[in-house]
């Protein structure tokens, strides 16, 4: 009990003090999430609008498919990125193992089916009338389908805040195509050597979470 409690000490005194390890790591992973996050919300909004607002055969298997990579373990998809960044891999050349680069592209893809399942749901909640009274007043398809959009925002920034949550505090794809460069990955790898600067890191981590959270439901009321 007495080397917890001076282990919860020293944490607060690592984050009080502005420890660089602290603050640098922090800062490196909410710079890796939150840019994983925009990529993924860039990329998986307009297959959203597709999926959402056309009807063709076997949409029910894409989205199911989507729906079904939400629970894909992130230590599975770290491993396929490993073999596919490493050395021998096909994409070995371009040298991106162990950096941010590689958790930026390892989490976006990641979070891509959380932006596309959480989306295309918002989307097909819009009343179909928009669509059609967007036209009659004579919007264009693409116009009519940035209306819609604009009705689904509350339902894509849920998908936003979800993605950016599950990436932060992913750790199978950071430990094994980042290293030890993240939140997550210091506070596994710490744990037996400086168990206070894990139990800091852990408070950033969980304040880091709590705050963003907070905020979005603040802005999704004044939306409203």
């Amino acid at each position: 009990m007495t080397d917890l409690w001076e282990g919860l000490v020293r944490a607060f005194q690592l984050i009080l003090s502005g420890d660089p390890t602290v603050y640098q790591t922090t800062l490196l992973s909410l710079f890796i999430s939150g840019t994983a996050t925009i990529i993924a919300t860039l990329w998986g909004t307009p297959i959203a609008m597709f999926l959402g607002l056309r009807d063709f055969r076997g949409k029910f298997v894409v989205k199911g498919f989507f729906n079904a990579l939400i629970g894909i373990p992130t230590v599975a998809l770290g491993l396929i990125l490993y073999l596919v960044l490493s050395k021998s891999g096909p994409l070995g050349f371009l040298r991106l193992m162990y950096t941010p680069t590689a958790v930026i592209i390892g989490e976006a893809l990641l979070v891509t089916p959380v932006i596309v399942s959480f989306a295309t749901t918002a989307i097909e909640a819009v009343d179909p009338e928009i669509t059609s009274l967007a036209k009659t007043l004579g919007a264009s398809e693409s116009q009519a389908s940035l209306a819609v959009l604009k009705e689904a925002a509350n339902g894509i920034f849920i998908a936003c805040i979800t993605s950016f949550n599950r990436a932060i505090a992913e750790l199978g794809i950071a430990l094994l195509v980042g290293g030890n460069i993240v939140l997550t990955t210091k506070i596994a790898n710490e744990i037996n050597f400086d168990i206070s600067l894990s139990i800091a890191l852990t408070i950033i981590l969980l304040a880091v979470v709590l705050v963003i959270n907070v905020a979005a439901h603040i802005l999704r009321r004044k939306r409203k």
